[in-house]
């Protein structure tokens, strides 16, 4: 997992082409940018989108197998609580079609959070389980671009 600012994202560029392709779509995106599905290259797409925040995600943790992703708030704020996909149980196989497997967390092992707010990121790898869309005090409206990065493998 990487957390950052989006002023940084030259540090990331050796990661690799794909996701420097996602992180200038991030940096040049402005809160206008209407809701949808921008195909970036034939491995990246971003999707736009809004919602209101939450104080508990029903759906648990959630981790990608074929896909990085790379999140981005607009307008407003969120928490995304963060634990490693080996500390977490899975509640919902995962699959192919939607890319994503479900997670709950015993009461042992506590979560990071993240701030999520306009001008930061979150790369989320698939090792890395992950809640968004937490409320950080009361429900809030956000406007949010999420990077589907495809991942290669060996």
């Amino acid at each position: 997992m990487i957390y950052d600012h989006i002023n940084n994202l030259n540090t990331y560029a050796s990661l690799s082409p794909d996701i420097l392709v996602g992180l200038e779509f991030l940096r040049d995106a402005k809160p206008d940018t209407e809701n949808g599905v921008y195909q970036l290259n034939p491995r990246v797409k971003a999707i736009v989108s809004e919602y209101e925040t939450k104080p508990q995600n029903e759906n648990g943790y959630e981790a990608h197998r074929q896909y990085i992703d790379i999140q981005y708030i607009l307008k407003g704020q969120e928490r995304i609580a963060c634990l490693p996909i080996e500390k977490l149980t899975e509640t919902k196989p995962y699959s192919e079609e939607g890319d994503c497997a479900l997670y709950s967390a015993d009461t042992i092992h506590q979560p990071s959070y993240l701030s999520l707010q306009s001008g930061y990121f979150a790369i989320f790898f698939p090792q890395d389980g992950h809640m968004p869309s937490l409320s950080s005090a009361s429900p809030e409206p956000v406007k949010k671009v999420v990077v589907k990065v495809m991942c290669v493998h060996d």
